[in-house]
């Protein structure tokens, strides 16, 4: 769990945690998962609202008989709540995650929409300590729906990150703007979107040189990586702060 969320999740009793090994914090208590119930309890709350049981366990167990895989989920929802883990509902239809209980990833979804919309509070504006928090969501899992939902992370992250930076810049938070714009270009440093925003930081700061230090290492990158020119609003927008790139 980042810290950026803890505010967000000290208000709430009960969260399931992604980010990093899954586990569950329950009335203000941590509570480990069982190694076999992991994969159920983080695909029912990647999905969100109600699962299909059958959907559910063949998409967990996909090469074994229809019986088999329905066995395992019932065999694990069981386990789940031997743990004291009591955070998934089931019926005979569905599975699903109780009321009033959220994800990290929700929070940390939340604050990327509510930057990119426009309604972010002053408290969202802070630079946050997410940390890799893209790669971080179920490390070492490769299973198709978690690879689905972890680059709408990524994309969502850089969004966001961008939209922070241009904000914190128009109010003369020149390095957290920095920040914030690095954060982005460490998660994909092809992007030329994040490049150029965090050019921009450093242009509104006066630091032209490091601007252009932005451009030329981007413009290197993607004549390696892709055999492509940056755009030539970019070159040109670097070139109307300082030194010409040659």
């Amino acid at each position: 769990m980042t810290a950026t969320f803890m505010a967000v999740e000290e208000e709430r009793d009960d969260i399931i945690c992604l980010l990093g090994d899954p586990y569950v914090v329950q009335g203000g208590k941590q509570y480990v998962v069982p190694e076999g119930c992991k994969r159920v309890l983080a695909f029912v709350a990647l999905k969100g609202g109600r699962v299909d049981r059958r959907h559910a366990a063949g998409s967990l167990w996909p090469d074994g008989p229809e019986v088999r895989a329905s066995g395992n989920l019932r065999s694990s929802l069981w386990r789940l709540r031997g743990a004291g883990v009591d955070v998934l509902m089931a019926d005979k239809v569905n599975v699903y995650v109780r009321d009033q209980i959220t994800t990290d990833l929700n929070a940390l979804c939340q604050w990327a929409d509510r930057l990119v919309v426009g309604t972010a509070t002053e408290a969202d504006m802070r630079v946050p300590d997410w940390s890799s928090a893209v790669a971080d969501l179920l490390p070492g899992w490769y299973d198709d729906w978690v690879i689905f939902e972890r680059e709408r992370l990524r994309q969502r992250m850089l969004h966001a990150l961008e939209v922070l930076s241009c904000r914190l810049r128009a109010t003369g938070r020149y390095g957290e703007a920095v920040k914030a714009a690095m954060d982005a270009v460490a998660v994909e440093p092809l992007r030329e979107s994040a490049q150029r925003v965090l050019a921009e930081a450093h242009i509104a700061e006066g630091n032209y040189i490091e601007a252009r230090r932005t451009f030329v290492t981007y413009r290197d990158l993607t004549r390696r990586e892709l055999g492509v020119e940056p755009s030539s609003t970019f070159k040109a927008r670097v070139q109307g702060a300082g030194a010409p790139c040659r």
